[in-house]
């Protein structure tokens, strides 16, 4: 971590620019249907600081950094006024961002049994063809099978366009609202919970699961209560599938709780026992934390408590509970005894009883001020935390505001303490811009270009929240490259012309035009490098780091992009930092104010929030 400020700082320096809807369910209602309540938390001691700080730290932490205008207007408000409103996402009116969602993203809204058979209809059509192939004598292989069904049949054709927008669709939903979104603290957390509960969609049938993921179970519960959340989680398609746990069977040395003739007939080959992947996860990443205090024979009695949690395939891959193949004897979970005899309740008492442990607690609270205060936060912050999740069981609500209104938040050393994410980055460069949400797939691959491709983690852990893993040469170079190519007009829907202040700039003199930039973009803070390179528009160092291979290779992206490619790519997600190929090709050549902008985007001031 002692390297991460000079690194950022090179980042200023790392390139040579020539001077030349409808359809979303209302969340976090009380329980009687009404608005979640409005509580203003007014600050019991000075804060550090000040208030313009404050607003643009509010605007960075608890949303993805402010639009034009935003800043004014949460300054008019009141930054705590703010804070309580994002708290209470029902109050805010957010109909135009659901309007857009609804009518831009075919698969997103699809119900999942309409997205398995898209996803099953390529391998029929190509069993169908090796059949007749067999009958004919004909040893076509499985490619030559497949290209000539897609010749033969418009449907089929049709269907397998449909099934490879799947993931880009819901990817970019996501980027859409976090862009365009009025209710940023909700999908602020949204992302915090789909990293904590991470899925890939590499993994098979994973990827028909993730826009019902998205939409039916985090978004809705990511202000809720943790166990309503977990438990959600527990039995949704996404996390089923990808760890394993819809094929975790009673072992031969337990009893089934209810035997049936077809499960004594099951051919030995199928059989599957006991798997341990979700429990262990569980336990690890969802709840307790590594050093929970959990061992391994509480990872195995756990595993045995969820046997049985499964999918239907005749149901869209809904969750269903068997009771043939759950495991009746009795079990013990961190020192509580689970009785003999029970079925799917084994399941849920142990949610229960890791959603209320206080290692949980601590592990939530602990994850949450890493996400909003800093890499390595207060002691004394996390265990108010803990203690306020404790307190209200689990409520993610108020656990935040306990985060987000204390002093700690609001201290000097917070304020820019965090480097942005590759998704944060590329959210608030479009937000800074007042970008129009693109709804191809082509702004949300951008994401992967920068190293994280959305939902695209393989292991389950997520992407890392702290960021000493988001910077080397070859990451600084491609963030710089990314805001070149923002501000020469690359990115689909957005330009420097839509900054509401570039029509008066295009001709001021250039330090005119770095003031305004520095203002708008950077807080009104630079340090006196970063301002030399705005006036200057030039670095040396940019050479030099190109010429090493900083960055990824080159492969241009235009507005002519072709979709179906970018979705095709989006098939099958890659790891970290800038493992894909990229998509903005060479350094853009700038000059003027969209040079100003470029670099002010890849200034270390902007890279961090």
């Amino acid at each position: 971590m002692r390297q991460l400020p000079r690194l950022l700082a090179l980042s200023a320096l790392a390139v040579g620019v020539s001077c030349a809807p409808a359809g979303r369910s209302a969340p976090h209602s009380s329980s009687d249907g009404s608005p979640a309540p409005l509580l203003v938390v007014a600050p019991t001691e000075p804060r550090e600081q000040t208030t313009d700080q404050q607003v643009r730290h509010a605007l960075d932490r608890l949303g993805f950094g402010p639009r034009p205008g935003d800043v004014a207007r949460v300054r008019a408000m009141g930054v705590d006024q703010w804070i309580a409103l994002q708290l209470a996402p029902s109050r805010i009116d957010d109909s135009s961002v659901d309007a857009l969602v609804a009518s831009s993203f075919e698969t997103y809204h699809a119900d999942t049994r309409e997205l398995v058979v898209l996803a099953q209809a390529g391998q029929q059509a190509i069993r169908q063809r090796a059949r007749q192939a067999a009958q004919q004598g004909d040893t076509a292989n499985k490619r030559e099978l497949r290209a000539d069904a897609l010749r033969d049949d418009p449907q089929l054709r049709e269907q397998l366009r449909r099934a490879r927008r799947v993931v880009g669709d819901v990817q970019a939903v996501k980027l859409t609202r976090a862009v365009a979104s009025e209710r940023q603290l909700d999908e602020v957390m949204t992302d915090f919970w789909e990293n904590h509960f991470s899925v890939y969609t590499g993994k098979g049938q994973t990827r028909i699961y993730v826009p019902a993921y998205d939409r039916d179970v985090i978004r809705p519960r990511a202000l809720g209560r943790f166990r309503d959340l977990l438990g959600a989680v527990a039995k949704s398609p996404a996390m089923l599938f990808y760890l394993d746990q819809f094929q975790s069977t009673v072992d031969s040395t337990h009893t089934p709780l209810r035997s049936t003739r077809l499960a004594r007939m099951r051919p030995a080959g199928r059989a599957r026992g006991l798997n341990e992947n979700y429990a262990r996860e569980l336990l690890e990443l969802h709840t307790l934390g590594v050093d929970g205090g959990y061992t391994q024979h509480d990872v195995v009695e756990v595993a045995r408590a969820l046997t049985g949690w499964t999918m239907n395939p005749r149901q869209g891959a809904g969750f269903v509970f068997r009771p043939e193949i759950h495991d009746a004897d009795a079990k013990v979970v961190l020192g509580h005894r689970l009785a003999a005899g029970r079925g799917i309740e084994d399941g849920e008492e142990v949610l229960d009883i890791v959603a209320r442990h206080p290692a949980t607690a601590r592990f939530i609270a602990r994850k949450l001020a890493i996400r909003f205060v800093s890499d390595d936060p207060p002691a004394a912050l996390v265990e108010r935390a803990a203690a306020t999740f404790r307190r209200t069981d689990g409520d993610i609500r108020e656990t935040v505001r306990t985060i987000v209104t204390s002093p700690e938040f609001f201290s000097r050393a917070a304020y820019r303490a965090k480097v942005k994410s590759p998704f944060e980055l590329v959210a608030s460069a479009l937000r800074a811009v007042g970008a129009r949400p693109d709804t191809t797939p082509r702004s949300a691959q951008l994401v992967a270009f920068l190293g994280a491709p959305i939902f695209g983690h393989q292991a389950p852990n997520g992407w890392p929240e702290t960021g000493d893993a988001w910077i080397n040469a070859g990451a600084i170079l491609n963030r710089i490259n990314f805001g070149l190519a923002l501000a020469g007009g690359r990115i689909p829907g957005a330009s420097v012309a839509q900054w509401p202040d570039a029509a008066r700039l295009r001709t001021a003199p250039r330090e005119q035009q770095v003031d305004a930039v520095v203002s708008a973009f950077l807080g009104g803070q630079a340090s006196p490098d970063t301002r030399d390179i705005l006036i200057k528009g030039e670095n040396p160092l940019a050479s030099k780091l190109a010429a090493e291979g900083a960055g990824s290779a080159a492969t241009p992206m235009t507005e002519s992009s072709d979709d179906e490619q970018m979705m095709t790519m989006q098939e099958g997600p890659r790891g970290r930092l800038g493992a894909r190929p990229a998509l903005l090709g060479r350094p853009v050549q700038l000059e003027g104010l969209a040079q100003v902008v470029g670099l002010a985007i890849g200034a270390p001031e902007f890279q961090r929030r």
